[in-house]
């Protein structure tokens, strides 16, 4: 459908509002509460205004770049992928639209404020070298992003990468909105790199694609058993009821071979493109629920560093030593009630609740006196920041959803109007 004359929807308005709530109602109490240096996610304007992205994951030379040279009709031109029998993909390659075919080194990627890659400087340099982006002057790339990166080898330690390679793949994992996780008939077996790199991927489960690729390469018989074999390797690592969607096909531009089920590869081909393209449908359904979720993580925080903090205060006499005060606090929650007081009094699920643990480092680099209470964080022009946050997650988040199937100016929105109560379902970003 990339050839059908029909207008892009223009988003720029909701694009536009959904920044200012992020920013007047989001990021100050993220801010004042230190919620970047609990979960390590610092949303950007370039995060904001991104296209979707795909992630390419897998073992090596299991034909990720192939495929993304075919779906971008790459083969036999200049800025082709390189592909071969050997780990040829040492690299995590961005491929963006572009103007013209263009190559941009991993460091100007960074440096730019206006991409969404910024956050990746903290992996450090050697990452950066390993990063690298080509612009592609191709109608799909209007509307998304590919990713290709470094294919799983499993008798090579990590650290001989130069780099935290699960941390990269953790920090595009939370970032992609659709993940194919390749794999060809001759490269079922899991080792401890790709364990890991599934238990990274626990949480976005509706997001996760198998692809058995080179399916042509075998015959009937040995393709249902090769198949068995996948979903067998498979089944300890991916712990839902429901199992993901597993596409067969050969993907790239030669000829399926003779004697195999060419009509069945082509079906499995042509549904992989329409999932791609239901992606790109509800990229900004999509964004605006990853905000809210987002916000949700925000204000749990809050609450949760809010009670520590009265805890504190409360347990604090005239010869107490705050230290060890708080250190007994840090220790045992559950002693002094802090995750059950959230859970009775505010409209939190105990699902979403973080880890304690993650709450004594949080705190071993954050000083209890270094933040204020909720109820201090108010100001008779800019409102209190907890109420402002909650109004974004109940009101005006879902507003903005309730504006694109209205197809309402989003400046105008009116509960009444759009029920912003209820939240549209999508099946490909969890609430």
């Amino acid at each position: 459908m990339l050839n059908e004359d029909k207008p892009a929807d223009d988003y720029s308005a909701v694009m536009q509002r959904l920044r200012k709530i992020y920013h007047s109602s989001i990021k100050p109490l993220e801010q004042s509460y230190k919620y970047t240096e609990l979960r390590q996610h610092e949303i950007t304007d370039g995060e904001i205004t991104s296209k979707p992205m795909v992630l390419f994951l897998g073992p090596w030379s299991v034909g990720k770049s192939t495929m993304i040279n075919y779906l971008l009709g790459l083969e036999d031109t200049r800025y082709q992928l390189y592909t071969g029998a050997e780990p040829t993909t040492s690299e995590f390659t961005v491929l963006m639209h572009g103007p013209k075919l263009k190559t941009i080194e991993g460091i100007v990627m960074a440096a730019d404020s206006a991409r969404s890659f910024s956050p990746l400087e903290k992996f450090g340099q050697n990452f950066l070298e390993k990063l690298i982006g080509i612009e592609v002057p191709h109608k799909l790339l209007e509307r998304v992003t590919f990713v290709d990166t470094p294919g799983i080898i499993e008798n090579r330690k990590q650290q001989e990468r130069g780099y935290p390679f699960n941390d990269v793949c953790q920090w595009f994992i939370d970032r992609a909105d659709l993940i194919f996780v390749v794999f060809d008939p001759t490269k079922l077996d899991v080792g401890l790199e790709l364990e890991m790199l599934f238990r990274q991927l626990k949480g976005r489960e509706s997001q996760i694609r198998i692809i058995l690729n080179k399916a042509d390469s075998l015959a009937t018989q040995m393709l249902m058993r090769v198949y068995g074999a996948l979903f067998w390797s498979l089944a300890p690592l991916i712990n839902v009821t429901e199992p993901p969607r597993v596409y067969v096909s050969s993907f790239w531009p030669q000829e399926y071979k003779p004697d195999t089920h060419r009509e069945l590869f082509l079906k499995e081909e042509i549904s992989l493109l329409e999932d791609l393209n239901q992606v790109i449908e509800n990229r900004m359904e999509n964004k605006i629920a990853f905000i809210r979720q987002h916000a949700i993580r925000v204000r749990i925080h809050a609450l949760l560093v809010d009670r520590y903090l009265q805890t504190y205060k409360d347990k604090m006499t005239f010869f107490s030593d705050g230290e060890l005060v708080f250190k007994d606090i840090v220790e045992d929650p559950d002693k002094f009630y802090i995750f059950k007081t959230i859970l009775a009094k505010t409209n939190v699920s105990k699902f979403d609740l973080p880890n304690r643990e993650a709450y004594k480092d949080f705190f071993g680099i954050n000083p209890i006196s270094s933040f204020k209470l909720l109820s201090q964080q108010c100001s008779y022009m800019g409102g209190c920041f907890l109420e402002k946050i909650e109004r974004a997650i109940t009101q005006e988040l879902p507003g903005l959803l309730g504006s694109l199937g209205l197809g309402k100016n989003p400046g105008a929105l009116n509960c009444d109007k759009t029920g912003c109560g209820e939240t549209p379902k999508n099946r490909y970003r969890k609430h």
